[in-house]
């Protein structure tokens, strides 16, 4: 498989600029290997796809407000800061992208707030867009956290050209995430609201819970024709004894096993053991997944419409079969199915 085998035209129009109404009322598109069927439903008739004991995992990663807006020393140009990661709590050590680019260097450094109260330097240059920022605060750390959350705002995905909207504090934002760290949604999770997963549990289906933290890697363009050359990102990824025990247990009685979005399937496919079971795992996964490839734990997924030449569309191409998810792609944009982080879902059986 190739790059080139993955691109398609995708019309403008469909790309997703606000959630659906209610979180399960979004459009569901299923998929059926086995028969290679395809229909459409609502997202809240994903429960008549699951019965007792079936294993459904969610990733409960929480969104922080990762972009912050700076003035540049001197010059008070507008700089955009993207915070990516934490490197070093005690020396307040970030790695971000700045926005312009050209104009930041070593040594510069930015104002943040009508106060000024948080500064930042940049000591490190770390790829063309990157930088590595010092913040200079002088409260505790808590007092700095706090301060990083008031002054930043809900990163919505850069193809999203309209401001942030009050309301995307909270649908930028699964209902179960818990765990802070991510600078992106798993957006496969954003259909479900309180409601779905309690009539899910009365049901009897079980929920495994892993932690993936979503990075920008993960929507880096792939920019190598041969894919076996294209290296992810790392992301952060912790998985639990009692997720193990929930998830194996699913896989033993020969049960649906749901992995709800392209970062659980990668979370899950990092911690395989040798006979194919669910290993706990606390550490960073680099995994890229692409076709031919021979899945170990997941036997269905959830997730959305992907955007062309990306390694999501990669994912569930190699999860789903290539011509299948073609002709499904061809079928969604010709009934205008919603794509990208706010758009509609799909389950692949």
């Amino acid at each position: 498989m190739k790059l080139s085998n993955f691109g398609f035209n995708l019309p403008n129009d469909l790309l997703a600029e606000y959630p659906s109404e209610n979180r399960d009322e979004s459009r569901l598109m299923v998929l059926n290997r086995k028969e290679q069927t395809i229909e459409h439903k609502q997202f809240k008739d994903l429960i008549d796809y699951f019965n007792e004991e079936d294993v459904l995992i969610l990733n409960n990663t929480k969104v922080f407000p990762a972009r912050l807006y700076g003035n540049k020393e001197k010059t008070g140009a507008r700089i955009e800061v993207f915070l990516l990661r934490e490197l070093n709590e005690e020396q307040r050590l970030w790695d971000v992208l700045v926005d312009p680019a050209r104009k930041i260097r070593i040594g510069n450094k930015l104002y943040f707030g009508d106060d000024d109260t948080l500064v930042a330097e940049v000591i490190d240059n770390t790829t063309s867009r990157g930088r590595t920022l010092r913040f200079l605060y002088d409260g505790s750390y808590t007092e700095f956290r706090n301060k990083l959350k008031e002054l930043g705002e809900t990163p919505l995905p850069k193809y999203i050209k309209r401001s942030v909207e009050p309301e995307d504090e909270e649908r930028y934002q699964t209902i179960f995430a818990k765990n802070e760290g991510a600078v992106a949604a798993p957006t496969a999770g954003l259909h479900f609201s309180k409601h779905l997963l309690k009539r899910l549990e009365i049901k009897g289906v079980n929920f495994a819970e892993v932690t993936l933290h979503v990075g920008l890697g993960t929507f880096n363009p792939v920019e190598v024709e041969d894919l076996s050359k294209h290296k992810m990102d790392s992301e952060q990824l912790t998985i639990d004894a009692k997720a193990v025990d929930i998830v194996n247990t699913g896989i033993l009685n020969k049960k649906r096993v749901c992995a709800v979005g392209t970062t659980v399937m990668r979370a899950i496919e990092s911690a395989v053991s040798s006979n194919g079971m669910l290993n706990e795992m606390d550490g960073w996964t680099n995994k890229f997944i692409f076709p031919p490839y021979d899945f170990s734990i997941a036997n269905c997924m959830v997730t959305n419409f992907h955007t062309p030449k990306s390694t999501l569309l990669m994912m569930v191409s190699a999860f789903a079969g290539h011509d299948f998810i073609k002709r499904a792609y061809d079928e969604a944009i010709k009934e205008q199915y919603r794509f990208y982080s706010y758009g509609d879902a799909m389950l692949i059986l």
